[in-house]
């Protein structure tokens, strides 16, 4: 499953490069490689076929990198993500009901676990790839709206995941490889989205993840 990560390199560059950024020069592609946690929890989805026959995204909060298969198992992509500003797994109670001003730095986290995402409207009746619609978290590009200050297209494609915590919860992608490669394939069914822990064992937020590693003769 490595090597397979490992020759998306040319297709996350050019997704990358294809993204608009004026009056700045493109910085060199950003290099990923993908976590021994990320490779475990796609081979599992890829040998059990928990994606049910839909397309997957496994987000990797450590490395704030994205990983993208269709529904058959195959590797489309890996790129940076930008996620929520909080270290944190769990969303806070009722954090989907309040406004942006009203959520605290220490709220602002992307849960982790296994998710059906489809599309659907959010605020401006824009379309956007629901994670979590009940604690508003979402995939989506860099919304143009936000800050300069925020800087989340240098953060992006820095070479360290360090300053890619950013947003209120949500995970934002390259806007290119949104386009063209997650939007075509979510857009008519959806598909599962599995984001890794930052502090829980995988495990725990992937039971079944336990059963693979008993079935194999022990954990790996």
């Amino acid at each position: 499953m490595s090597n397979v990560f490992l020759a998306l390199a040319g297709l996350a560059s050019f997704l990358m490069a294809g993204d608009p950024r004026p009056s700045e020069a493109t910085p060199p592609p950003v290099e990923i490689s993908p976590s021994a946690a990320a490779a475990r929890v796609a081979d599992w989805v890829a040998a059990s076929g928990d994606n049910r026959s839909l397309p997957y995204i496994i987000v990797d909060k450590t490395s704030a990198s994205l990983l993208l298969f269709d529904a058959k198992g195959k590797a489309l992509g890996q790129v940076p993500v930008l996620i929520g500003v909080a270290v944190g797994d769990d969303a806070s109670p009722g954090i989907g009901s309040k406004n942006l001003a009203e959520i605290g730095p220490a709220e602002k986290t992307t849960p982790a676990g296994r998710f059906l995402a489809k599309y659907g409207l959010a605020a401006g009746k824009e379309k956007v790839l629901w994670v979590d619609y009940a604690t508003s978290v979402a995939l989506h590009p860099i919304p143009k709206g936000v800050s300069a200050k925020e800087r989340r297209r240098q953060r992006m494609l820095s070479p360290t995941s360090d300053d890619n915590r950013i947003t209120f919860g949500c995970i934002n992608v390259p806007a290119t490889f949104y386009s063209k490669t997650v939007r075509p394939l979510f857009r008519k069914k959806g598909g599962y989205v599995y984001v890794l822990p930052d502090t829980k064992p995988l495990e725990v937020v992937f039971p079944r993840l336990r059963v693979q590693a008993l079935a194999g003769g022990g954990a790996r």
